[in-house]
Protein backbone atom coordinates (compact mmCIF):
# COMPACT_ATOMS: atom_id res chain seq x y z
CA UNK A 1 0.00 0.00 0.00
CA UNK A 2 1.05 3.54 -0.64
CA UNK A 3 -0.33 4.93 2.50
CA UNK A 4 -0.88 4.47 5.60
CA UNK A 5 -2.31 6.10 8.74
CA UNK A 6 -0.51 7.74 11.42
CA UNK A 7 -1.12 4.69 13.90
CA UNK A 8 0.27 2.52 11.77
CA UNK A 9 3.30 3.66 10.76
CA UNK A 10 3.83 5.11 14.99
CA UNK A 11 3.16 0.99 15.15
CA UNK A 12 5.90 0.17 13.12
CA UNK A 13 7.81 2.47 14.70
CA UNK A 14 7.60 1.12 17.56
CA UNK A 15 8.11 -2.69 16.55
CA UNK A 16 11.89 -4.48 17.19
CA UNK A 17 12.22 -5.04 13.55
CA UNK A 18 12.24 -2.00 12.02
CA UNK A 19 15.86 -0.62 12.96
CA UNK A 20 17.07 -3.25 10.59
CA UNK A 21 14.37 -2.76 7.98
CA UNK A 22 14.93 -0.26 5.02
CA UNK A 23 14.45 0.23 1.71
CA UNK A 24 16.77 -1.35 -0.81
CA UNK A 25 19.71 1.27 -1.23
CA UNK A 26 19.31 2.93 1.76
CA UNK A 27 22.11 4.25 2.78
CA UNK A 28 23.64 7.39 5.01
CA UNK A 29 24.01 10.05 2.35
CA UNK A 30 21.12 9.14 0.35
CA UNK A 31 21.78 11.60 -2.12
CA UNK A 32 19.43 11.88 -5.14
CA UNK A 33 16.26 10.27 -6.34
CA UNK A 34 15.99 6.58 -6.92
CA UNK A 35 15.47 3.61 -4.31
CA UNK A 36 16.17 4.61 -0.49
CA UNK A 37 17.06 8.28 -1.73
CA UNK A 38 16.21 11.55 -0.53
CA UNK A 39 12.60 12.89 -0.69
CA UNK A 40 12.00 15.97 -2.78
CA UNK A 41 8.35 17.61 -1.14
CA UNK A 42 7.10 20.94 -2.56
CA UNK A 43 4.46 22.40 -0.09
CA UNK A 44 2.45 25.68 -0.45
CA UNK A 45 2.17 28.12 2.07
CA UNK A 46 6.30 29.83 2.84
CA UNK A 47 7.00 29.79 6.50
CA UNK A 48 5.70 33.15 7.77
CA UNK A 49 8.22 33.34 10.89
CA UNK A 50 11.08 30.84 10.41
CA UNK A 51 8.76 27.54 11.25
CA UNK A 52 8.33 28.61 14.73
CA UNK A 53 5.53 26.52 16.52
CA UNK A 54 3.89 29.43 17.37
CA UNK A 55 3.12 30.61 13.84
CA UNK A 56 0.86 29.10 11.13
CA UNK A 57 4.16 27.47 10.18
CA UNK A 58 3.41 24.68 13.24
CA UNK A 59 1.85 22.32 11.03
CA UNK A 60 4.58 22.32 8.74
CA UNK A 61 7.01 20.99 12.02
CA UNK A 62 4.34 17.97 11.94
CA UNK A 63 3.81 17.16 8.61
CA UNK A 64 7.28 16.78 8.21
CA UNK A 65 8.22 14.83 11.33
CA UNK A 66 10.41 17.54 12.72
CA UNK A 67 8.96 17.96 16.29
CA UNK A 68 6.44 16.42 18.12
CA UNK A 69 4.08 17.09 21.31
CA UNK A 70 3.45 15.63 24.62
CA UNK A 71 0.92 13.48 22.46
CA UNK A 72 -0.43 12.90 18.64
CA UNK A 73 -3.62 12.98 17.14
CA UNK A 74 -4.80 9.61 16.13
CA UNK A 75 -6.41 8.83 12.97
CA UNK A 76 -9.94 8.25 14.96
CA UNK A 77 -9.47 11.78 16.39
CA UNK A 78 -8.71 10.49 19.92
CA UNK A 79 -5.17 11.13 21.72
CA UNK A 80 -2.19 8.85 21.18
CA UNK A 81 1.32 8.63 23.23
CA UNK A 82 3.89 10.39 21.66
CA UNK A 83 6.81 11.76 24.04
CA UNK A 84 4.47 10.86 26.83
CA UNK A 85 4.21 7.27 26.81
CA UNK A 86 1.11 7.47 29.31
CA UNK A 87 -1.12 9.78 31.34
CA UNK A 88 -3.60 9.94 33.69
CA UNK A 89 -6.42 12.52 34.91
CA UNK A 90 -5.93 13.18 38.44
CA UNK A 91 -8.89 15.44 39.27
CA UNK A 92 -11.12 18.07 37.06
CA UNK A 93 -8.28 20.41 36.26
CA UNK A 94 -4.81 17.77 36.87
CA UNK A 95 -3.11 15.64 34.90
CA UNK A 96 -0.20 13.61 35.68
CA UNK A 97 1.96 12.74 32.08
CA UNK A 98 4.80 9.87 32.23
CA UNK A 99 7.44 10.68 29.60
CA UNK A 100 9.31 8.13 27.33
CA UNK A 101 13.24 7.88 27.01
CA UNK A 102 13.96 10.35 24.06
CA UNK A 103 16.47 13.10 23.17
CA UNK A 104 16.34 16.15 21.15
CA UNK A 105 18.51 16.18 17.86
CA UNK A 106 20.98 18.56 19.48
CA UNK A 107 21.61 15.29 21.78
CA UNK A 108 20.61 16.30 24.64
CA UNK A 109 18.10 14.14 26.70
CA UNK A 110 14.18 14.80 27.28
CA UNK A 111 13.19 15.61 30.77
CA UNK A 112 10.25 16.95 32.37
CA UNK A 113 12.33 20.37 32.88
CA UNK A 114 12.30 20.26 29.49
CA UNK A 115 8.89 19.91 29.08
CA UNK A 116 8.03 22.85 31.39
CA UNK A 117 10.14 25.15 29.59
CA UNK A 118 8.76 24.43 26.24
CA UNK A 119 5.01 24.99 27.97
CA UNK A 120 6.31 27.70 29.84
CA UNK A 121 7.48 29.48 26.62
CA UNK A 122 4.25 29.06 24.89
CA UNK A 123 2.38 30.60 27.39
CA UNK A 124 4.29 33.26 27.36
CA UNK A 125 4.37 33.56 23.61
CA UNK A 126 2.74 37.23 22.10
CA UNK A 127 -0.09 35.98 20.60
CA UNK A 128 -0.25 32.88 22.82
CA UNK A 129 -0.98 29.97 20.44
CA UNK A 130 -4.44 29.44 19.16
CA UNK A 131 -4.51 26.08 20.99
CA UNK A 132 -3.83 27.84 23.99
CA UNK A 133 -6.83 30.78 23.50
CA UNK A 134 -9.57 29.42 25.98
CA UNK A 135 -7.13 27.66 28.58
CA UNK A 136 -4.77 28.80 31.06
CA UNK A 137 -2.06 26.08 31.71
CA UNK A 138 0.68 25.47 34.47
CA UNK A 139 3.35 22.68 34.38
CA UNK A 140 5.66 20.84 36.99
CA UNK A 141 7.99 18.89 37.16
CA UNK A 142 7.43 15.57 39.40
CA UNK A 143 10.69 13.97 38.97
CA UNK A 144 12.89 13.79 35.83
CA UNK A 145 9.94 11.65 33.96
CA UNK A 146 7.07 12.67 34.81
CA UNK A 147 4.98 16.11 34.67
CA UNK A 148 2.15 17.51 36.27
CA UNK A 149 -0.63 19.71 34.10
CA UNK A 150 -2.76 21.95 35.80
CA UNK A 151 -5.82 24.17 34.20
CA UNK A 152 -7.87 26.71 35.97
CA UNK A 153 -11.00 25.05 34.67
CA UNK A 154 -11.48 21.69 33.32
CA UNK A 155 -10.17 21.30 30.21
CA UNK A 156 -11.57 17.61 29.39
CA UNK A 157 -9.89 17.59 26.35
CA UNK A 158 -6.16 18.20 27.57
CA UNK A 159 -4.39 15.49 26.29
CA UNK A 160 -6.19 16.39 22.24
CA UNK A 161 -5.03 19.93 23.13
CA UNK A 162 -1.18 18.77 24.31
CA UNK A 163 -1.01 17.21 20.22
CA UNK A 164 -1.07 20.81 18.49
CA UNK A 165 2.26 21.07 16.60
CA UNK A 166 1.89 24.69 18.20
CA UNK A 167 2.59 22.72 21.39
CA UNK A 168 5.49 20.64 20.27
CA UNK A 169 8.31 20.13 22.41
CA UNK A 170 11.96 21.75 21.69
CA UNK A 171 15.23 21.50 23.30
CA UNK A 172 16.27 25.12 25.50
CA UNK A 173 18.37 26.23 22.78
CA UNK A 174 15.38 26.82 20.37
CA UNK A 175 14.05 29.13 22.60
CA UNK A 176 15.67 32.81 22.33
CA UNK A 177 16.19 35.64 24.90
CA UNK A 178 13.83 37.72 22.29
CA UNK A 179 11.18 35.49 22.54
CA UNK A 180 11.65 33.74 18.84
CA UNK A 181 11.83 29.62 18.50
CA UNK A 182 13.42 27.78 15.92
CA UNK A 183 13.00 24.40 15.77
CA UNK A 184 16.62 23.66 13.60
CA UNK A 185 18.19 21.03 14.90
CA UNK A 186 15.95 20.73 17.96
CA UNK A 187 12.94 18.67 17.47
CA UNK A 188 12.68 15.30 18.64
CA UNK A 189 11.24 13.61 15.30
CA UNK A 190 12.99 10.93 13.41
CA UNK A 191 13.64 14.24 10.77
CA UNK A 192 16.12 17.20 11.79
CA UNK A 193 16.12 20.35 9.99
CA UNK A 194 19.76 20.88 9.53
CA UNK A 195 19.58 24.04 6.71
CA UNK A 196 16.14 26.78 6.30
CA UNK A 197 16.79 28.96 3.65
CA UNK A 198 14.42 31.39 4.20
CA UNK A 199 11.05 31.13 2.38
CA UNK A 200 11.65 29.01 -0.04
CA UNK A 201 13.93 26.06 0.63
CA UNK A 202 14.95 23.89 3.91
CA UNK A 203 17.01 20.93 4.15
CA UNK A 204 16.25 18.04 6.62
CA UNK A 205 18.49 14.75 7.35
CA UNK A 206 17.22 11.49 9.18
CA UNK A 207 17.81 11.97 12.91
CA UNK A 208 18.99 8.06 13.55
CA UNK A 209 18.38 8.93 17.75
CA UNK A 210 14.93 8.64 16.95
CA UNK A 211 12.81 7.15 19.79
CA UNK A 212 10.70 5.53 17.66
CA UNK A 213 13.24 3.99 15.41
CA UNK A 214 15.19 5.00 12.32
CA UNK A 215 13.24 6.63 9.29
CA UNK A 216 13.80 4.59 5.81
CA UNK A 217 14.18 7.93 4.37
CA UNK A 218 17.62 9.82 4.47
CA UNK A 219 16.18 12.87 4.44
CA UNK A 220 13.74 15.79 3.01
CA UNK A 221 14.61 18.51 0.54
CA UNK A 222 11.82 20.88 0.67
CA UNK A 223 10.77 23.50 -1.64
CA UNK A 224 7.87 25.77 -0.88
CA UNK A 225 6.17 26.54 -3.82
CA UNK A 226 3.31 29.24 -3.44
CA UNK A 227 1.84 28.81 -6.95
CA UNK A 228 -0.61 25.61 -7.54
CA UNK A 229 0.05 25.00 -10.85
CA UNK A 230 3.98 25.27 -10.58
CA UNK A 231 3.41 22.36 -7.79
CA UNK A 232 1.79 20.15 -10.06
CA UNK A 233 4.86 20.87 -12.90
CA UNK A 234 7.05 19.75 -10.20
CA UNK A 235 5.77 16.15 -9.84
CA UNK A 236 5.13 15.39 -13.39
CA UNK A 237 8.51 17.27 -14.61
CA UNK A 238 10.21 14.51 -11.97
CA UNK A 239 11.43 17.92 -9.77
CA UNK A 240 9.23 16.59 -6.94
CA UNK A 241 7.91 13.63 -5.21
CA UNK A 242 5.37 14.81 -2.99
CA UNK A 243 3.41 17.80 -3.87
CA UNK A 244 0.51 18.80 -1.41
CA UNK A 245 -2.78 20.69 -2.52
CA UNK A 246 -3.25 20.03 -5.99
CA UNK A 247 -5.20 22.89 -7.61
CA UNK A 248 -8.44 21.01 -8.83
CA UNK A 249 -7.81 22.49 -12.11
CA UNK A 250 -4.68 20.43 -12.63
CA UNK A 251 -5.65 17.11 -10.35
CA UNK A 252 -7.31 15.49 -13.58
CA UNK A 253 -4.49 16.31 -15.47
CA UNK A 254 -2.09 14.06 -12.92
CA UNK A 255 -1.69 10.61 -14.31
CA UNK A 256 -4.15 8.93 -12.19
CA UNK A 257 -1.85 6.80 -9.96
CA UNK A 258 -0.29 9.84 -8.68
CA UNK A 259 -3.20 11.49 -7.80
CA UNK A 260 -4.69 10.88 -4.66
CA UNK A 261 -7.92 12.78 -3.32
CA UNK A 262 -8.26 13.11 0.59
CA UNK A 263 -11.83 13.59 2.22
CA UNK A 264 -11.10 16.91 4.46
CA UNK A 265 -11.87 18.70 7.21
CA UNK A 266 -11.29 21.93 5.32
CA UNK A 267 -14.09 24.11 5.11
CA UNK A 268 -13.66 27.24 2.39
CA UNK A 269 -16.09 30.30 3.96
CA UNK A 270 -16.91 34.24 3.17
CA UNK A 271 -15.91 35.94 6.43
CA UNK A 272 -17.27 39.35 6.67
CA UNK A 273 -15.77 41.80 9.16
CA UNK A 274 -18.40 42.43 12.04
CA UNK A 275 -16.10 45.06 13.64
CA UNK A 276 -15.90 48.28 11.11
CA UNK A 277 -16.81 49.03 7.31
CA UNK A 278 -19.58 47.32 5.55
CA UNK A 279 -20.41 44.89 7.58
CA UNK A 280 -20.57 46.17 11.28
CA UNK A 281 -24.18 46.12 9.47
CA UNK A 282 -25.90 43.61 10.24
CA UNK A 283 -28.63 44.00 7.66
CA UNK A 284 -25.75 44.08 5.18
CA UNK A 285 -24.17 40.62 6.26
CA UNK A 286 -27.63 39.07 6.00
CA UNK A 287 -27.65 40.54 2.54
CA UNK A 288 -24.31 38.84 1.33
CA UNK A 289 -24.95 35.90 2.91
CA UNK A 290 -28.23 35.79 1.14
CA UNK A 291 -26.52 36.69 -2.43
CA UNK A 292 -23.73 33.99 -1.57
CA UNK A 293 -23.90 30.63 -3.63
CA UNK A 294 -21.45 28.47 -2.53
CA UNK A 295 -22.95 24.83 -5.04
CA UNK A 296 -21.92 27.27 -7.56
CA UNK A 297 -18.51 27.11 -6.82
CA UNK A 298 -18.30 23.04 -6.25
CA UNK A 299 -18.22 22.33 -10.40
CA UNK A 300 -17.12 25.43 -11.50
CA UNK A 301 -14.30 26.21 -9.21
CA UNK A 302 -13.27 22.88 -7.88
CA UNK A 303 -13.82 20.51 -10.19
CA UNK A 304 -16.44 18.47 -8.08
CA UNK A 305 -13.30 18.15 -5.73
CA UNK A 306 -16.05 19.91 -2.97
CA UNK A 307 -19.24 19.63 -1.91
CA UNK A 308 -21.95 22.31 -0.85
CA UNK A 309 -21.67 23.50 3.00
CA UNK A 310 -23.81 22.43 5.15
CA UNK A 311 -21.95 24.54 8.07
CA UNK A 312 -18.92 25.00 9.40
CA UNK A 313 -18.65 20.84 9.79
CA UNK A 314 -18.16 19.38 6.29
CA UNK A 315 -18.80 15.68 5.67
CA UNK A 316 -15.28 14.33 7.03
CA UNK A 317 -16.24 15.32 10.36
CA UNK A 318 -18.59 12.58 10.34
CA UNK A 319 -20.65 13.04 13.53
CA UNK A 320 -21.61 16.63 12.59
CA UNK A 321 -24.73 16.17 10.31
CA UNK A 322 -26.94 14.38 12.27
CA UNK A 323 -26.30 17.13 15.44
CA UNK A 324 -26.73 19.89 13.35
CA UNK A 325 -29.23 22.30 14.84
CA UNK A 326 -31.69 24.54 12.94
CA UNK A 327 -30.39 28.89 12.78
CA UNK A 328 -32.76 30.83 14.31
CA UNK A 329 -32.92 34.66 14.76
CA UNK A 330 -31.02 35.85 11.72
CA UNK A 331 -31.14 39.57 10.76
CA UNK A 332 -33.44 41.04 8.17
CA UNK A 333 -31.20 40.63 4.61
CA UNK A 334 -31.23 44.42 3.43
CA UNK A 335 -33.16 44.27 -0.47
CA UNK A 336 -30.68 44.87 -3.49
CA UNK A 337 -32.15 48.26 -4.05
CA UNK A 338 -31.22 49.81 -0.26
CA UNK A 339 -28.00 47.82 -0.48
CA UNK A 340 -26.80 50.10 -3.03
CA UNK A 341 -27.94 53.23 -1.11
CA UNK A 342 -26.43 52.07 1.98
CA UNK A 343 -23.08 51.62 0.61
CA UNK A 344 -23.04 54.31 -1.85
CA UNK A 345 -19.65 55.93 -2.05
CA UNK A 346 -18.30 52.63 -0.85
CA UNK A 347 -16.12 49.52 -1.68
CA UNK A 348 -16.74 46.16 -0.50
CA UNK A 349 -13.28 44.74 0.10
CA UNK A 350 -12.50 41.50 -0.76
CA UNK A 351 -9.85 39.55 0.21
CA UNK A 352 -8.22 36.35 -0.69
CA UNK A 353 -4.96 34.73 -1.24
CA UNK A 354 -3.26 32.92 -3.86
CA UNK A 355 -1.54 29.89 -1.69
CA UNK A 356 -4.55 27.80 -2.58
CA UNK A 357 -5.37 28.38 -6.32
CA UNK A 358 -9.08 27.93 -6.16
CA UNK A 359 -9.42 30.59 -3.73
CA UNK A 360 -8.98 33.69 -6.24
CA UNK A 361 -11.24 31.80 -9.26
CA UNK A 362 -13.80 31.54 -6.27
CA UNK A 363 -13.55 35.29 -5.06
CA UNK A 364 -14.24 36.11 -9.06
CA UNK A 365 -17.51 34.40 -8.67
CA UNK A 366 -18.58 35.72 -5.36
CA UNK A 367 -18.15 39.52 -6.63
CA UNK A 368 -19.95 38.80 -9.33
CA UNK A 369 -23.14 37.63 -7.06
CA UNK A 370 -22.46 40.22 -4.07
CA UNK A 371 -22.31 42.88 -7.39
CA UNK A 372 -25.60 41.53 -8.52
CA UNK A 373 -26.79 41.70 -5.00
CA UNK A 374 -26.05 45.88 -4.94
CA UNK A 375 -22.54 45.67 -3.77
CA UNK A 376 -19.40 47.72 -5.29
CA UNK A 377 -16.39 45.18 -4.80
CA UNK A 378 -12.94 45.21 -5.37
CA UNK A 379 -10.15 41.96 -4.92
CA UNK A 380 -7.24 42.20 -2.74
CA UNK A 381 -5.66 39.11 -3.91
CA UNK A 382 -2.00 38.45 -2.58
CA UNK A 383 -0.13 35.48 -0.55
CA UNK A 384 -1.45 34.73 2.86
CA UNK A 385 1.67 35.60 4.61
CA UNK A 386 1.72 39.50 3.02
CA UNK A 387 -2.04 39.94 4.20
CA UNK A 388 -2.35 38.17 7.90
CA UNK A 389 -1.72 40.75 10.01
CA UNK A 390 -4.36 42.88 7.55
CA UNK A 391 -6.50 40.46 8.35
CA UNK A 392 -6.58 39.88 11.72
CA UNK A 393 -6.47 44.21 12.30
CA UNK A 394 -9.85 44.14 10.56
CA UNK A 395 -8.35 45.91 7.42
CA UNK A 396 -10.98 44.25 5.27
CA UNK A 397 -14.38 43.73 4.54
CA UNK A 398 -14.46 40.41 3.56
CA UNK A 399 -12.15 37.23 2.78
CA UNK A 400 -12.57 33.99 1.36
CA UNK A 401 -10.88 31.69 3.82
CA UNK A 402 -9.80 28.02 3.53
CA UNK A 403 -10.14 26.59 6.74
CA UNK A 404 -8.71 23.80 8.27
CA UNK A 405 -11.63 23.30 11.01
CA UNK A 406 -10.03 20.53 13.34
CA UNK A 407 -6.46 21.96 13.13
CA UNK A 408 -5.36 22.64 16.56
CA UNK A 409 -6.41 20.26 18.99
CA UNK A 410 -8.49 18.03 16.58
CA UNK A 411 -11.37 19.32 19.11
CA UNK A 412 -13.60 21.62 17.16
CA UNK A 413 -14.48 23.79 20.24
CA UNK A 414 -10.70 25.14 20.19
CA UNK A 415 -11.66 26.04 16.20
CA UNK A 416 -14.61 27.84 17.61
CA UNK A 417 -12.93 29.77 20.17
CA UNK A 418 -10.05 31.13 18.79
CA UNK A 419 -11.67 32.18 15.71
CA UNK A 420 -15.06 33.30 16.79
CA UNK A 421 -15.28 34.17 20.13
CA UNK A 422 -14.62 37.84 21.47
CA UNK A 423 -11.28 37.29 22.86
CA UNK A 424 -10.38 34.51 20.31
CA UNK A 425 -6.85 35.01 18.75
CA UNK A 426 -7.55 34.39 15.11
CA UNK A 427 -10.97 36.39 15.12
CA UNK A 428 -10.44 37.76 11.69
CA UNK A 429 -14.15 38.53 11.93
CA UNK A 430 -13.77 40.52 14.96
CA UNK A 431 -16.94 39.08 16.24
CA UNK A 432 -18.66 39.75 20.11
CA UNK A 433 -21.38 38.45 20.65
CA UNK A 434 -22.15 37.43 24.29
CA UNK A 435 -24.78 34.09 22.89
CA UNK A 436 -21.77 32.78 20.36
CA UNK A 437 -19.12 32.97 23.95
CA UNK A 438 -21.88 31.78 25.95
CA UNK A 439 -22.53 28.61 23.69
CA UNK A 440 -18.96 27.83 23.22
CA UNK A 441 -18.32 27.99 26.97
CA UNK A 442 -21.00 25.77 27.40
CA UNK A 443 -19.18 23.10 25.04
CA UNK A 444 -15.90 23.81 26.35
CA UNK A 445 -16.62 23.08 29.83
CA UNK A 446 -18.70 19.75 28.56
CA UNK A 447 -16.25 16.19 29.53
CA UNK A 448 -18.85 13.84 27.71
CA UNK A 449 -17.56 13.28 24.35
CA UNK A 450 -21.85 12.61 22.78
CA UNK A 451 -22.79 15.64 24.45
CA UNK A 452 -20.13 17.78 23.83
CA UNK A 453 -20.61 17.24 20.31
CA UNK A 454 -24.25 18.32 20.60
CA UNK A 455 -22.76 22.31 22.57
CA UNK A 456 -20.42 22.14 19.56
CA UNK A 457 -23.66 22.15 16.96
CA UNK A 458 -25.62 24.42 19.28
CA UNK A 459 -22.52 26.94 18.96
CA UNK A 460 -21.77 26.70 15.13
CA UNK A 461 -25.58 27.39 15.08
CA UNK A 462 -24.83 30.76 17.37
CA UNK A 463 -22.19 31.71 14.84
CA UNK A 464 -23.85 30.73 11.80
CA UNK A 465 -26.72 33.43 12.98
CA UNK A 466 -24.51 36.46 13.32
CA UNK A 467 -23.64 36.34 9.35
CA UNK A 468 -20.15 36.80 10.11
CA UNK A 469 -19.36 33.65 8.46
CA UNK A 470 -20.95 31.99 4.78
CA UNK A 471 -19.71 28.58 4.68
CA UNK A 472 -19.45 28.12 0.65
CA UNK A 473 -18.03 24.69 0.14
CA UNK A 474 -15.82 21.49 1.81
CA UNK A 475 -12.77 20.67 0.45
CA UNK A 476 -12.20 17.53 -1.11
CA UNK A 477 -7.77 17.86 -0.63
CA UNK A 478 -5.82 16.21 -3.80
CA UNK A 479 -2.48 15.58 -2.91
CA UNK A 480 -0.01 14.57 -5.39
CA UNK A 481 2.85 11.63 -4.93
CA UNK A 482 4.58 9.98 -7.13
CA UNK A 483 4.44 6.41 -8.49
CA UNK A 484 7.63 4.93 -6.38
CA UNK A 485 7.09 6.68 -3.19
CA UNK A 486 5.76 4.53 -0.26
CA UNK A 487 4.32 5.22 3.26
CA UNK A 488 2.85 8.58 2.71
CA UNK A 489 0.39 10.11 4.97
CA UNK A 490 -3.39 10.73 3.84
CA UNK A 491 -4.42 13.31 6.62
CA UNK A 492 -7.64 14.64 6.44
CA UNK A 493 -6.98 17.10 8.97
CA UNK A 494 -3.83 17.72 7.42
CA UNK A 495 -1.32 17.63 10.02
CA UNK A 496 0.82 14.71 8.85
CA UNK A 497 2.71 13.72 5.30
CA UNK A 498 5.56 12.14 5.99
CA UNK A 499 6.95 9.34 8.52
CA UNK A 500 9.28 6.64 9.64
CA UNK A 501 7.94 4.71 6.84
CA UNK A 502 7.76 7.33 3.73
CA UNK A 503 10.49 6.46 1.12
CA UNK A 504 11.19 5.85 -2.10
CA UNK A 505 10.76 2.21 -3.37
Amino acid sequence: MRTTSRALVTALALTPLLAGCFAPGDSDDGAGAGPGGRLRVALAVPPVQALSPYSNDATVLSKLSVAEGLTALGRDGTAEPALAKSWQQDDDTTWTFELRQATFQDGTKLTARSVVDALDHANAAEPRPRVLSDVSLTAEAVDADTVTLTTKSPDPVLPLRLASPALAILSAKAYAKDGTVSPVGTGTGPFEITRLGGRTKATLDRYDGYWGGRAKAPGIDVSWIADGTARANALRGGAADIAEWIPTAQAKLLDRATRHEVPSVRTDSLILNTRSGLFADAGLRAAAREAVDGSALVDSVFGGYADPAQGLFGPAVGWAADRRVKVTGRAEATPPARVKTATRGRTLRLATYTNRAELPEAATVLQQQLEQAGFTVKQDVREYTQMESDLLAGKYDALVFSRVTLLDTGDAVDYLASDFTGEGVYNIAGLKDSAVDKAIRAAAGESDTERRREKVMKAEAEILRTDAVVPLVHEQAVQGIASDVEGVILDPRERSLIDVGTHLD
